[in-house]
């Protein structure tokens, strides 16, 4: 498993130990709060690289997109 993946893992609350990913919950079910948490990390990363490589007008275009598509805030 890629290691920036594993980062964005542990700052949503999943236990990482080797390539191996670990959720806890006490029903044995997914925690949506988590997986929401874990696919919003992700999405800003991505927004990060977005940042760094497109010029301004493309960048607020597709940030556009992003908050339309995945329903993120205006704090991306």
């Amino acid at each position: 498993m890629n290691e920036r993946i594993k980062e964005i893992a542990e700052q949503a609350g999943i236990a990482v130990w080797g390539d191996a990913v670990y959720m806890y919950h006490p029903d044995n079910t997914l925690d949506s709060t988590v997986m929401a948490k874990f696919a919003e990390l992700i999405i800003r990363d991505c927004v990060e690289i977005n940042k760094q490589v497109l010029s301004f007008n493309a960048f607020a275009q597709l940030l556009d997109k992003y908050k339309d598509h995945f329903g993120v805030s205006n704090e991306i």
